[in-house]
């Protein structure tokens, strides 16, 4: 018995030795391998036809010159065009607020922009008067070249609440029928890209995480406003929900 045990003992060193000299692969939510030294990614995410670039707001009133511009909004699309030809399936969102939208500032007394309020819904953060419906600072920008794009879709036209995610509106329940709509086409796996990172962007991503879909951030097609730490917050809900953040460079077909 004693030396059945010893024979046990040398085959189980021999083996740990053995793969303890393996590289040990590090998997990431996409079944990429890492390399644990360097965290290397050692393949990029292939693009199949039931992924969709979810394109969010790249509009006048989100790029230099407009409302509520953030800094180098622009400066998305030429990463975006690079990559859209990978994608077989393309949508895109558009801001469309009434002009006395409950968002805006300037329909509530002695309010600023950017300052909190609470509304029906919960907190609320005071915006200036932007992409207001039928205005050049609601359409997308004239740089933005997406004729294979087969959705555009409007959000925050309910004058009391408003939306940054393309899936829910602010109260977090109520759909605006992108979910559905990618559950008919059997679209299953969601890249975002646009304005803004840290609020319309990030928001869809958790969203469709809680549908039961993958999502990817494009973090260089993106731009953000960071207000108040606003991307330190959303980038910890964003890891929490299992969002993946990468760089366009990272895909393939």
């Amino acid at each position: 018995m004693a030396a059945m045990r010893l024979r046990h003992l040398y085959r189980h060193r021999k083996f740990w030795e053995w793969s303890c000299a393996l590289p040990v692969p590090h998997v990431d939510l996409f079944g990429h391998r890492l390399n644990k030294d360097r965290n290397e990614r050692l393949a990029s995410i292939h693009i199949t036809p039931q992924d969709v670039l979810l394109v969010v707001d790249v509009q006048n009133d989100f790029c230099p010159g407009g409302a509520l511009a953030v800094a180098e909004g622009d400066a998305v699309i030429p990463a975006i065009h690079r990559i859209a030809p990978l994608f077989q399936h393309i949508i895109l969102t558009q801001d469309w607020h009434n002009p006395d939208h409950s968002s805006f500032s300037s329909v509530h007394p002695g309010k600023q922009p950017f300052e909190q309020i609470n509304l029906s819904y919960g907190s609320q953060t005071l915006w200036p008067d932007h992409c207001i419906q039928g205005s050049n600072g609601a359409e997308h920008h004239p740089a933005l070249t997406l004729p294979r794009a087969e959705l555009v879709l409007r959000k925050g036209f309910d004058r009391e609440i408003d939306s940054y995610s393309a899936f829910f509106e602010n109260d977090r329940t109520t759909p605006t029928g992108l979910g559905g709509y990618l559950k008919e086409r059997n679209l299953t796996r969601v890249f975002i890209a646009g304005l803004a990172y840290d609020y319309c962007v990030s928001y869809s991503a958790l969203d469709a995480r809680r549908l039961g879909l993958p999502a990817v951030i494009l973090r260089d097609a993106c731009r953000a406003i960071d207000l108040n730490g606003s991307v330190a917050k959303i980038e910890a809900e964003l890891a929490a929900a299992g969002v993946v953040i990468a760089q366009t460079t990272d895909l393939s077909v």
